[in-house]
């Protein structure tokens, strides 16, 4: 196994906080290029490169490269045989995300954003997943004061999903953790950020003492079929259209 690389492979491509990272963003070619290069070294980042129908270029978990175009590209397979490499014609790419089920479907318009209201109203503060790209989030602790301010921050096509808030018993939390497997634990420190990571049931003595002196906390299932949000939506473009495949 290579070591880790920190942030993703992202590093120089997108800020710290991957700002500009998340569907439907534009990237220049050379930006392009090296996200490739980063998800060919399993540095961590994964996503689909598309031009609308005219190009696409995909990576798959085995290493294999699909690229679609509009047209043929007779030079560039000469070329990269010429290379060593083995180009197939394929009808279609097994990651097109138009194979997929999506997950959810609802947006989160206005309608959505007064249930929010509603869960406040009656709760207070309730827990709001920002889940920007598919394997990175943020999560924030909504309350009738700090709701516009939070929505007004979120990024695009983000998938939210809304949760009771917090527990102040920190330690009735950890003692609920499953037996085994995993789960994932989400506290707020002491200084007011709100962080979270998976654990599992062979870390959690030394993940306790991690959390040692946290404000409040929370454990959410790892597994898709076992989460019961109170509610779920994914961020629509500007125009309303929800074009965001979860």
């Amino acid at each position: 196994m290579e070591p880790p690389v920190g942030g993703r492979g992202l590093g120089g491509l997108f800020p710290p906080d991957l700002a500009g990272y998340h569907d439907g963003a534009e990237v220049s070619l050379p930006v392009a290029l090296e996200l490739v290069r980063a998800m060919l070294r399993d540095q961590g980042a994964w996503c689909r490169l598309e031009a609308g129908d005219v190009f696409t270029v995909h990576v798959g978990w085995d290493q294999y490269v699909y690229v679609g175009s509009d047209r043929l590209c007779a030079d560039a397979v000469a070329r990269t045989r010429e290379l060593g490499l083995f180009p197939e014609p394929m009808t279609t790419s097994p990651y097109a995300a138009e194979l997929e089920e999506p997950d959810v479907t609802e947006a989160a318009d206005e309608g959505f954003w007064a249930r929010v209201r509603t869960a406040l109203a009656s709760r207070q503060t309730v827990l709001l997943e920002e889940r920007f790209v598919h394997n990175a989030a943020r999560f924030h602790r909504l309350t009738p004061e700090n709701l516009d301010a939070v929505r007004t921050g979120l990024g695009p096509r983000a998938l939210l999903t809304v949760w009771p808030d917090l527990n102040p018993d920190v330690g009735a939390v950890l003692a609920a953790l499953p037996e085994e497997g995993s789960a994932e634990f989400v506290w707020e420190a002491q200084d007011g950020t709100i962080r979270h990571a998976i654990v599992d049931d062979t870390e959690y003595q030394e993940f306790a003492a991690l959390v040692a002196g946290a404000r409040a906390a929370c454990a959410l299932p790892t597994y898709l079929d076992e989460r019961h949000p109170l509610l779920c939506a994914a961020l629509p473009d500007r125009d309303g259209v929800l074009r965001a495949r979860w």
